[in-house]
């Protein structure tokens, strides 16, 4: 894995930009936050500014997959940095002048989302093109375990700059993070296929279509998507909303257990993803089957004993579980979707992940007014346990006939 950064030039600059601009996406989106409520004073108004940031991915995520395959992919991504830009910076300098309005702070995060629904399929499907296929775990593991530190330095990050230069300020350092990610990305050379850029719109759903054809008839991408949807589903509220509720039924400290087992579960995660890569330099459905099943298993454990100490040990073991499925899935994407087709792969992935949280939150806070927290924990966890280890086994037990009717060739 360090030897990959070290010698790899083209993966140090993608890496090193990408988690510098990450850094920024993680400052920006708490201070769209913090400055909706700042301005409003309303619960109400805080909630429609994280809705603007969710909601351009369910509009826009899919065409930002088509584009991604149609263009450059990394030309695309210096001109969407350098639209988002002067879109970030008009933010603090309109609150230096006393001129900000919600609205306006609406329309920037919801533009600033919109040209994420571009960035990100693009960005992920550079990867392949810059490390072979047996660097790809180690890759994508180097990567998630720079955006997980990130996620868990960021609170750090914050308090300093509240305590210092004032909310407004994550905007300037945002905007800093999208300059340092240009100059990383020219110091990346990659090969690209020659694109045709003259398409229009029809042809442009066309594409979306011609996906969903392929990705139908691809019996494990497709299984990949269901099983994606499915625990997604059924961890977004347990884990974003529920673990903070059943919290503050066992004690009066829960926001500051809250955050401290978020961080723990990052620290979890990043040594999660250091140490995979030494045990597993390929991964099948089969992985991501495992992940889950233990991602299942932590939810399902802290549901069942249901006490703060239980809490730290069931989000231990959903830190081991979501990295190992989650690695298993974009190197399953990375690996069975041709190179014209991986935008749209990694932007209908990410479309399915947006669905899945959005129909979670929901469902289960309406469930959770008449549903004991104890219960949905309960239920959540054991339905991506049991689907997991279900299909594992038949996997398993179809893979086992398959090798028992071919006959052994004991000079290959």
């Amino acid at each position: 894995m360090y030897t990959l950064l070290k010698q790899n030039k083209n993966f140090r600059f993608y890496v090193i930009g990408g988690g510098i601009s990450r850094l920024g996406d993680v400052l920006s989106g708490l201070a769209f936050l913090f400055l909706a409520h700042d301005l409003t004073g309303s619960g109400i108004h805080t909630t429609g500014m994280a809705i603007a940031e969710t909601l351009p991915y369910l509009f826009f995520g899919l065409v930002g997959g088509v584009i991604a395959d149609w263009l450059p992919r990394k030309k695309l991504l210096i001109c969407l940095e350098a639209i988002r830009f002067p879109l970030i910076l008009s933010v603090v300098l309109l609150d230096t002048s006393g001129s900000l309005s919600y609205p306006y702070l609406l329309a920037v995060s919801f533009l600033i989302q919109t040209v994420g629904c571009f960035f990100n399929p693009a960005h992920r499907a550079i990867l392949p093109l810059i490390a072979s296929k047996d660097e790809l775990t180690a890759a994508n593991s180097l990567q998630d375990s720079i955006t997980r530190g990130i996620t868990v330095l960021s609170p750090l990050i914050t308090v300093f700059l509240i305590q210092t230069f004032g909310v407004v300020h994550f905007f300037t350092i945002d905007a800093v993070t999208y300059l340092i990610s240009i100059l990383c990305l020219f110091h990346v050379y990659i090969q690209e296929t020659k694109k045709d850029n003259r398409k229009s719109a029809r042809q442009l759903f066309s594409a979306i279509l011609a996906f969903f054809v392929w990705a139908k008839k691809h019996v494990t991408i497709r299984q990949l998507f269901f099983f994606t949807f499915m625990t997604v589903f059924f961890n977004t509220w347990v884990w974003e909303v529920g673990l903070l509720l059943g919290l503050a039924e066992l004690t009066s400290n829960e926001q500051s257990i809250y955050s401290l087992l978020q961080g723990m579960f990052g620290g979890v995660v990043i040594v999660t993803n250091l140490i995979l890569p030494y045990f597993l330099k390929k991964m099948s459905l089969r992985t991501y089957l495992l992940g889950a099943a233990i991602w299942g298993s932590g939810i399902t454990y802290y549901g069942i004993l249901y006490d703060v100490k239980h809490f730290y040990v069931g989000c231990a073991i959903v830190g081991i579980g979501l990295p190992l499925a989650g690695l298993a899935r974009v190197f399953l994407l990375q690996s069975l979707v041709p190179e014209e087709k991986l935008g749209r792969a990694f932007s209908f992935n990410a479309v399915l992940l947006y669905l899945a949280n959005t129909i979670s939150l929901a469902l289960f806070g309406i469930l959770s007014s008449y549903i004991p927290i104890r219960f949905l924990m309960i239920g959540s966890g054991a339905s991506i346990l049991v689907t997991s280890i279900t299909f594992l086994l038949i996997k398993t037990a179809g893979c086992s006939k398959v090798r028992r009717g071919r006959p052994v060739n004991f000079l290959k």
